[in-house]
């Protein structure tokens, strides 16, 4: 964990109607100092999505060579890369060479847009490549549910997730951008 990094602890109640997935989860998160609120709980929600005992967090914004998260079997091969954000073709290219899955969530307001325009033609040829976009607007309302512990309701059904903290509901509808 970084140095000067805040810890977070969260309980992630997973009801994921998809893939018939139904388990807590206690995490511990260190939110690096240049890290945003909205990217810590942007972690969480591709955490819930991909709920798995083996599923884990990157050493974070500060390690390039690794994800956001990632799944490794027994023997260390890399099944599934997750990254947040607007990653670079190369790192993504990269990442793609590296694991069996590859995953972005992309956000960002505008900015995503205009992320994925210039990026489109040259991740297309990615066959394990997926791209999903997060609404911003959804994004930036996460913040309201951050505490250094939390504990969070997630349920998961086709492309739409309802997250509740026990005050409050928020709903998210994810949009594919590129599927494999």
């Amino acid at each position: 964990m970084a140095s000067n990094a805040t810890i977070y602890k969260a309980v992630l109640q997973i009801a994921d109607l998809d893939r018939q997935y139904f388990q807590d989860h206690a995490l511990t998160l260190a939110r690096h100092p240049s890290e945003t609120e909205e990217r810590l709980m942007v972690r969480l929600l591709a955490f819930a999505l991909h709920a798995n005992e083996a599923l884990s967090f990157g050493r974070g914004v500060a390690a390039d060579d690794e994800p956001a998260l990632w799944q490794r079997d027994d023997t260390g091969t890399i099944d599934l890369w997750i990254e947040i954000g607007q990653p670079d073709e190369k790192t993504l290219r990269q990442a793609c060479g590296r694991s069996k899955q590859v995953i972005v969530y992309v956000y960002g307001a505008r900015s995503a847009e205009v992320w994925w325009a210039n990026q489109r033609l040259s991740l297309e040829r990615l066959k394990n490549l997926s791209v999903t976009l997060l609404p911003m607007d959804s994004i930036r309302a996460l913040p309201e549910m951050t505490r250094p512990a939390m504990q969070l309701q997630w349920t998961i059904q086709e492309g739409h997730i309802w997250i509740a903290d026990g005050t409050q509901t928020f709903h998210i509808e994810l949009q594919r951008l590129k599927g494999y």
